[in-house]
């Protein structure tokens, strides 16, 4: 990767389209909660520990280290703090739009009021676009593993209580032993009340959960996909039907979902005619940010400055903006692209 290309992402306008709320808490605030609630916490307080602490077996054992970070958001305040936060560290990577998937189920079965939960993020995102210029909206997602306990409440959440920047109602967690078509009554009621689907499908488990959340669950874009390469029926269908993938290269592989990242299927997606996006996931916990995650999806696809603009303008095409919002950020990259491409 040659330092042109980084420094080029670097200072590339971006939109993100798949990254979560808690998962990315930087060590810096995730240590800061840490050392307020010592001793009642196994997440570490030392930035430096964190490191090894977010260092994966499987899966698995990545989610039940994500839960121990959620448990670290314990009231209000702790909510506002991390989303300013994410904000800021948005920011700092030239990131313009942000769709962040939140799980407001795992904070308000925790005790903070629902009430509460919602103007702190709404706080937060409106403080955050007023100081960095950072548009942020949500998606509120299921937490599959915890059942249809959770996909009632997180509907009652999403619907009953809402959120002004809320766009999309989506579907995370293990897609093990979580059958997708048992959720759609959850998705009916969300797209009838005019959120978009984009739940999480083909990562750990193969095509079938993606053809599940298609026709089960009205899917609009897939979190991951990473399994669509298998199924050349269904990879005929994503790109016939324009549906997005939202990958996320580092994350797939800090969760054993691909040994090396050598062998990740974008190179197939992308030759295959998908509109493939690029994101982070859970960055901190994964070592990486969405500008890494651009470097490392050009060395994979051998792109060149306009093949990396490019793929910021596929999140752009493949967000929720409005169609002005898209016309302006898409205007940016390109102005940005051909202001480089004069020096």
């Amino acid at each position: 990767m040659s330092r042109g290309i980084e420094a080029f992402i670097a200072g590339l306008p971006k939109a993100e389209l798949h990254v979560h709320h808690v998962g990315s808490a930087s060590p810096r605030v995730v240590a800061a909660l840490a050392a307020r609630y010592e001793g009642r916490t196994a997440v570490p307080a030392d930035p430096e520990a964190l490191a090894e602490y977010f260092t994966f077996t499987d899966f698995a054992h990545f989610i039940q280290v994500y839960l121990s970070v959620v448990d670290l958001i314990r009231d209000a305040e702790d909510v506002r703090a991390l989303t300013y936060g994410v904000a800021e560290d948005m920011a700092r990577q030239q990131i313009r739009y942000a769709e962040l998937t939140v799980t407001p189920y795992s904070s308000v079965r925790r005790g903070i009021p629902d009430v509460a939960f919602m103007e702190a993020i709404e706080d937060a995102r409106k403080s955050a676009e007023r100081d960095f210029g950072v548009v942020l909206r949500w998606c509120f997602d299921i937490p599959g593993e915890a059942g249809l306990a959770s996909a009632e409440e997180t509907a009652r959440l999403a619907l009953d209580v809402g959120a002004d920047g809320l766009v999309s109602f989506g579907l995370g967690g293990p897609e093990i032993g979580v059958p997708r078509p048992q959720f759609k009554p959850y998705f009916d009621r969300a797209r009838a009340a005019g959120l978009h689907s984009v739940p999480h499908a083909g990562e750990s488990t193969g095509p079938e959960t993606i053809w599940d959340a298609l026709r089960s669950l009205g899917a609009e874009r897939i979190g991951h996909g990473t399994q669509a390469v298998k199924d050349p029926a269904l990879m005929d269908h994503l790109g016939e039907h324009r549906i997005p993938l939202e990958v996320c290269p580092t994350s797939n592989l800090a969760t054993r979902v691909v040994e090396r990242i050598e062998e990740h299927p974008i190179r197939q997606m992308v030759d295959a005619g998908l509109l493939v996006t690029v994101n982070s996931d859970d960055p901190p916990m994964f070592g990486t940010d969405l500008n890494t995650e651009y470097a490392v999806a050009a060395k994979l696809l051998g792109l060149d400055t306009a093949g990396v603009a490019g793929l910021a303008r596929n999140a752009v095409e493949a967000s929720f903006l409005d169609q002005g919002g898209k016309a302006k950020l898409t205007g940016e990259i390109d102005a940005y692209l051909a202001a480089w491409d004069r020096t």
